[in-house]
């Protein structure tokens, strides 16, 4: 009676993946209960561990060019009922425009898959994405995007966000002038103020690592002078005086 008690026991303790509670039943008679533990076939399964997504993390230079990697990343605030929604951001590191904010309550890896290809439509698709390891990022959605689309997702090291520095100076300028600056009612309201702030960024507020242009001009005078780099800004010659001039006539 007592064995079939034991076994008894045993066999719902293990199905039930209580491993110290076996550990605590084994100290009665341990002998005895690997005993029944080894004949009844029992075996608590181990976790498996999330399977990171494979990407490089190895250090990145700068882009020199258009597209050439974009930075993505994730904002988060509250509705003035407490609810609180998301908002993908995607900057090109190059030109530091936003190419687009995504807001809602929820946004999957397939949501996000989606966003990409709507943005691809209408811009050239990008050599690299930077982003942090979270779960949309990792998901089998993005995987298979990465892999139809032939680019090269950098993920950044876990908890270093200052290897994601463009999207998140850019997250910090859209909290520090719109986000704590508005009460949002409802998705409709956030999302009309927060097209209305990107395209303000983009198209009128000039950027100090942009020679004081706008990111919408400096994408603009890139694609008229393909051969333009960041460093130009620093060069005095005349020819960039010309070209900074020529720029600064355009009406944006």
């Amino acid at each position: 009676m007592r064995q079939n008690h034991l076994t008894s026991k045993t066999t719902t303790i293990t199905r039930q993946r209580s491993t110290c509670a076996l550990v605590g039943l084994a100290r009665l008679d341990d002998k005895k209960v690997y005993r029944i533990y080894r004949d009844e076939g029992l075996a608590v399964r181990k976790r498996q561990r999330h399977r990171r997504a494979t990407g490089t993390r190895r250090p990145i230079a700068l882009p020199h060019g258009l597209n050439q990697r974009w930075s993505l990343d994730f904002a988060s605030d509250a509705f003035s009922n407490g609810r609180r929604f998301r908002i993908l951001c995607v900057v090109d590191d190059f030109s530091r425009e936003c190419l687009t904010m995504v807001a809602d309550t929820s946004i999957s890896g397939a949501r996000m898959a989606r966003e990409l290809d709507t943005v691809c439509r209408w811009r050239q698709r990008p050599a690299m994405i930077v982003s942090d390891n979270g779960t949309e990022m990792t998901s089998k959605a993005i995987r298979a995007w990465v892999d139809e689309n032939k680019v090269d997702w950098h993920y950044i090291t876990p908890g270093k966000p200052q290897q994601n520095a463009f999207a998140e100076s850019f997250i910090g300028r859209l909290r520090d002038e719109c986000l704590n600056e508005t009460l949002f009612l409802n998705l409709a309201h956030a999302r009309d103020v927060l097209s209305r702030w990107r395209i303000d960024y983009n198209t009128t507020r000039p950027h100090s690592s942009l020679g004081g242009m706008t990111p919408s001009a400096w994408a603009t005078q890139t694609r008229l002078h393909a051969n333009w780099c960041p460093e130009d800004l620093q060069d005095t010659s005349p020819k960039i005086k010309d070209l900074k001039r020529e720029v600064s006539t355009f009406n944006w």
